[in-house]
């Protein structure tokens, strides 16, 4: 039986560069997410993934689109364990069209990101994101993020950004061949299990009314 391939690496670099390009062709005209992750024209898990995840990084619950997104990125675990080199999203995904102010925003704030990430990350424990075992870190945290993210706490601050924090850094780690950014993706998930916890024991303890004061 052939062993699972490594799916092909891209870089930050190459992602800033198509991530201005987007910004530019949003300002003209309405921009889908297929049409930003086909100008990808790569076909890295970690590269896709980490455009993806754009739209969740804001304090603001996206609700059902939070679902379908949480789903498509287990999926995408998923087909990355499994050893499809090339992601497969579903329609419905690929046609969500977003404001330009929205997209630049967001757009932006990654480009932000990547250039503090820049400081802090260099090529280290390649164990943890080159072949098969580097392959298997990656799938199973992109599932983990994506059924977190999938839960269906509509309303409550920050239950999207948190996974899709933990799902942005192990993007990072492949992008950057930077095994620390593994353990910083695992923290921001035990962060949101922690913070989903607490919500539900809030909700038993003191009931949904002292929830809603509270946020």
């Amino acid at each position: 039986m052939q062993a699972p391939e490594t799916p092909p690496r891209a870089d930050s670099t190459q992602l800033v560069a198509t991530l201005r390009e987007c910004s530019a062709r949003a300002a003209a005209d309405n921009l889908t997410l297929g049409e930003v992750l086909d100008s990808v024209q790569e076909a890295s898990y970690a590269f896709i993934c980490m455009v993806l995840c754009l739209p969740f990084l804001q304090p603001v619950s996206l609700g059902p689109l939070a679902v379908a997104g949480g789903l498509t990125f287990a999926v995408l675990g998923w087909q990355c364990l499994r050893g499809h080199r090339s992601p497969m999203l579903p329609a419905k995904v690929r046609n969500v069209v977003m404001k330009q102010q929205s997209w630049d925003l967001l757009i932006q704030t990654c480009i932000k990101l990547l250039g503090w990430c820049a400081r802090i990350t260099a090529p280290r424990y390649f164990a943890w994101v080159e072949g098969d075992r580097g392959r298997r870190v990656f799938g199973s945290i992109l599932i983990a993020g994506g059924l977190l993210m999938a839960v269906p706490f509509f309303g409550l601050p920050f239950n999207n950004a948190l996974p899709a924090l933990a799902i942005f850094f192990v993007c990072l780690a492949q992008l950057e061949r930077d095994g620390l950014m593994i353990f910083i993706a695992i923290g921001w998930l035990v962060t949101t299990l922690i913070y989903f916890a607490v919500v539900w024991a809030a909700v038993i303890i003191y009931g949904r009314e002292a929830i809603a004061n509270l946020f």
